[in-house]
């Protein structure tokens, strides 16, 4: 069972994007049981990042095979490369886990989540607007070099 297996599904004017499957799998449902050295080169996440994702309870429930190896669903995948967005947000990791314990919660955790989500994008639409000063300030002194600089020498 994984995060995002654990949540009922929606009603059909309530899609949860992140749930919806990427351009497309490796495998099609049915036959998506990846090793962990798989879900490393689909991803480029290291087994142990992987492995830590499962002990903090990012991602939990993973399944496993009769041997114990871990048997990774595209449902896994399609978490993991939202666990990635979410990353790149700048997300705490604590506030990711509280995510995905909402995410296991049900649907009665819509609202929190929401606003985990729109902190977070107040969070990024605040440095977004902190690196296009930073790029204005990069383009003034760009072209204040690129106007003190002597013409190249002509032949």
């Amino acid at each position: 069972m994984t995060v995002m297996e654990t949540t009922p599904a929606p009603a059909p004017d309530k899609v949860d994007v992140c749930a919806a499957a990427p351009e497309s799998h490796p495998r099609p449902n049915g036959q998506d049981r990846y090793t962990i050295s798989e879900v490393v080169a689909f991803t480029g996440l290291t087994a142990h990042t992987l492995r830590w994702y499962e002990r903090i309870g990012l991602m939990p429930d993973v399944d496993r095979s009769h041997t114990g190896q871990r048997r990774y669903s595209n449902h896994d995948l399609d978490w993991l490369a939202f666990v990635n967005k979410l990353r790149l947000t700048g997300m705490p990791v604590a506030h990711m886990v509280r995510y995905a314990e909402l995410v296991r919660l049900g649907e009665e955790t819509f609202a929190e989540r929401q606003e985990l989500l729109e902190s977070t994008r107040r969070d990024v639409l605040n440095r977004m607007a902190e690196l296009q000063d930073t790029l204005a300030v990069l383009d003034h002194k760009i072209n204040f070099y690129a106007g003190t600089r002597p013409a190249p020498e002509r032949d």
